[in-house]
């Protein structure tokens, strides 16, 4: 399987029928809602997210376009009252720094039309299917919207959000909220913006590790296309990957462990495999001797440090609060050593963020730093070799993101930032089955490798697989 030409061009045709703002159905008093010390960590990226419906209310009745962008953008409006800070704006304060003003400017909304069948659309290849297609461009506050009415009456809803000013489970909140209002449900869970649980801490104090993941930067250096050889730009793909596979791949990740004590999860296992099959094909020739692996950790249970009205709370926290550990391994190493010891290397990663304590270090040390910028060395830094981050949408609600005519078929975040970092990101396959979903942005050539050593684990997403046909 090769993999195909680097192409924005799209396989149908896309019109825009109309963009107005929606913005919250009650009155908002206008106000600033500063950024956390953990949002203060984000460059200014937008992240996108699709879901695609088949338009299959009964046999006999299916809704029309006009009705269902109705529904849409009413329990929008309604939304936007409790996730006010997605109808703001952002702006700097006195010190440059971000904050949003809340001031109900609205949110973007474009209805469009495709002309191609659910069916027919190259889920695979999101370049080409999804980038500047189903996903908007944000050109106006925190967030947009694009509903897009396909040929076969099915419906694809596409966000971009801010991520300064939201996470995914920030996100992931708002879109079962939405979805909840469309069908004229209480809410499950109301968001909440107490930014106090992320206050530093007088005096602050962080240990010297932090200093190893993070870094002041001015600006995160982002790739020009136009200066890189086709081989070293970014794509992205999107796979399947088996039930069963990952199962055998977290046994065989286990194999060596001496106790159940030790034994590594589903997303160590699948994080060491994508390391291992990486760096098994990279040349000898090549200049790159080390390999850089980071896995995004949330810190809402780890600052609740079992405190049962404190997850509560964090629970519905809206906001970033994830941390980017990461390792550096020599690639020879990577080749040689066992699935076992890679899933190890994972493990001691993760280890360093899953405390109270560092989520609390790292507030204060973007406190002692402040107003500079900082971001995740992973993200930052010009070392030498490759670089790949791994999140977990595992927790990704998106069976839950109805809005009255059924669940999505077919969903995906898509983030194709213009970083030296790659980023992957495993989800729940529709079929509720184990599967996974695995959203790929990576160099041209690390997924040529991957679809050429490891084709047996990773499969392009089809119709057939989604049963579109």
């Amino acid at each position: 399987m090769c993999i195909k030409e680097i192409t924005t061009k799209r396989n149908f045709n896309l019109k825009m029928s109309n963009t107005e703002l929606v913005a919250a159905v009650l009155p908002i008093q206008e106000h600033w809602l500063p950024l956390s010390n953990l949002d203060l960590l984000l460059p200014p990226l937008d992240v996108g997210v699709i879901f695609c419906y088949q338009n299959l209310i009964s046999v006999t009745t299916k809704l029309e376009f006009g009705s269902m962008v109705r529904i849409l953008k009413a329990s929008l409006a309604e939304t936007l009252v409790s996730y006010y800070a997605f109808a703001g704006e952002i702006v700097q304060n006195l010190a440059g720094e971000p904050e949003v003003l809340c001031n109900n400017s609205g949110v973007n909304f474009t209805e469009a039309f495709a002309d191609v069948e659910l069916k027919e659309i190259n889920f695979y290849n999101p370049d080409e299917s999804i980038e500047g297609n189903l996903v908007p461009k944000k050109k106006h506050g925190v967030l947009a919207v694009q509903v897009t009415q396909l040929k076969c009456g099915g419906l694809v809803v596409g966000c971009a959000f801010d991520h300064r000013v939201a996470d995914a489970y920030s996100a992931n909140l708002f879109l079962v909220s939405w979805s909840e209002l469309a069908q004229s449900k209480p809410l499950t869970q109301l968001p909440s913006f107490r930014k106090s649980f992320l206050f530093p801490r007088h005096p602050g104090y962080y240990d010297d590790s932090i200093d190893g993941l993070y870094v002041p930067i001015p600006t995160i250096p982002l790739i020009k296309p136009e200066t890189l050889n086709p081989n070293d730009q970014a794509i992205s793909r999107i796979y399947y990957v088996t039930g069963e596979k990952i199962n055998h791949l977290q046994s065989l990740a286990n194999r060596d462990q001496k106790s159940t004590k030790f034994q590594r999860s589903k997303l160590e296992s699948f994080s060491a495999f994508l390391w291992k099959t990486i760096a098994c094909g990279i040349k000898e020739t090549s200049n790159s001797k080390n390999f850089r692996f980071g896995i995004i950790v949330d810190g809402r249970t780890r600052l609740s440090n079992g405190d049962d009205n404190q997850e509560k709370l964090l629970k519905g926290y809206f906001g970033n609060v994830l941390s980017i550990p990461f390792g550096n391994k020599k690639i020879e190493e990577l080749k040689e050593k066992s699935l076992s010891w890679v899933a190890n290397a994972i493990h001691e990663i993760i280890e360093k963020a899953v405390t109270r304590e560092h989520f609390l270090g790292l507030i204060d040390w973007v406190e002692a730093h402040r107003p500079e910028p900082a971001v995740t060395k992973i993200y930052a830094t010009d070392d030498d070799g490759p670089a790949v981050v791994v999140s977990s949408g595992q927790q990704f609600p998106a069976r839950e993101i109805d809005f009255g005519w059924g669940e999505p078929v077919f969903w995906s975040y898509h983030f194709p930032w213009a970083g030296k970092s790659g980023y992957v990101m495993p989800m729940p396959s529709p079929k509720g089955n184990g599967d996974w979903i695995i959203y790929m942005h990576l160099m041209k050539w690390q997924l040529e490798l991957i679809e050429t050593s490891a084709s047996h684990v990773f499969k392009p997403v089809t119709a057939n697989y989604l049963n579109l046909m």
